[in-house]
């Protein structure tokens, strides 16, 4: 039995042991699971919550090892299938705190994500998943496009779509808002900065959490408004912490909290990543969270 069911992007990330330098000066880096399958799965896992990927890796030894640490993790891998041609892929960013930090994707001309097809997994077990989560990144080529719109569509739980706005990895970034709306359509919840949701045009929604980074977030429920603090730390690296932020709302919900109590639950797990260099590593264990919400 699975509760949480996440689909979408996974690599591997390849962070600067020099902060504050631009990559034509690193000479080091630490490997990491990265992606927001990777990291969302990782963070529901190490909250308690019985939780499986659906995505792909490459068949080398990148793809070796994120199947391996999410497995150790906790996440169910069945659905985390190889890919026979394209390889798994790196990502690399510099880390200029407390704000800028640029991103480089290796995913020219496809990923083995984007390859997902509706054959790598259990049609019925995916959709009598409580939670499923998707992501604008997985509507940006086919078959993930037509396969992620199709789970939302099955579920028959919770389904979050976290519109994760990258407009390097769109071949055509105006194809984006008419996908996003037909994501967003099947959605209980939708997650997005200021810019995601202003990219994707997103107009009424049931439930919607914008987020606000150190302002912490706002959530717009039936009509009314709910502004939920942030929770302030010295900030290393803000890449990972809206993945964090998304685990523990779904954690949230899954024990019976309103969506702002749960908000506020992610607005914390986002901010203990955001005081690390890693992103799935650094993911709260439960105790950690509970913790640092006292």
């Amino acid at each position: 039995m699975i509760d949480a069911v996440v689909m979408g992007r996974v690599g591997v990330d390849l962070y600067p042991n020099q902060l504050e330098a631009p990559l034509r000066e690193v000479r080091t880096y630490t490997r990491f699971v990265g992606g927001f399958a990777g990291n969302v799965a990782t963070g529901l896992a190490r909250l308690g919550v019985r939780t499986a990927i659906v995505s792909r890796v490459g068949d080398e030894g990148h793809g070796e090892f994120v199947r391996s640490w999410l497995a150790d993790e906790g996440v169910d891998v069945r659905f985390l299938r190889t890919d026979p041609y394209w390889l798994t892929p790196p990502t690399f960013c510099e880390v200029w705190p407390p704000d800028n930090f640029p991103i480089l994707f290796y995913r020219r001309p496809s990923a083995p994500d984007w390859q997902i097809s509706p054959g790598d997994f259990d049609h019925e077990e995916v959709a009598g998943a409580r939670l499923l989560y998707a992501t604008g990144t997985g509507l940006a080529q086919s078959p993930s496009r037509e396969t992620t719109l199709g789970a939302l569509h099955e579920h028959r739980g919770t389904t979050i779509f976290d519109l994760d706005w990258r407009p390097s990895l769109w071949d055509e970034p105006s194809a984006y808002p008419p996908l996003a709306a037909r994501a967003v359509a099947s959605a209980d919840i939708v997650i997005g900065n200021e810019q995601e949701v202003a990219a994707a045009g997103i107009g009424d929604v049931p439930r919607l959490i914008v987020k606000r980074g150190e302002r912490g977030a706002t959530v717009f429920e039936d009509g009314e408004a709910t502004d939920v603090p942030g929770h302030p730390v010295e900030v290393v690296n803000g890449l990972g912490a809206g993945d964090a932020f998304a685990a523990a709302l779904g954690h949230g919900l899954l024990q019976g909290l309103t969506l702002v109590e749960a908000t506020n639950r992610g607005n914390v797990a986002g901010a203990l990543v955001a005081s690390q260099l890693a992103c799935s590593e650094a993911m709260p264990y439960l105790e950690d969270l509970e913790a640092a919400l006292v």
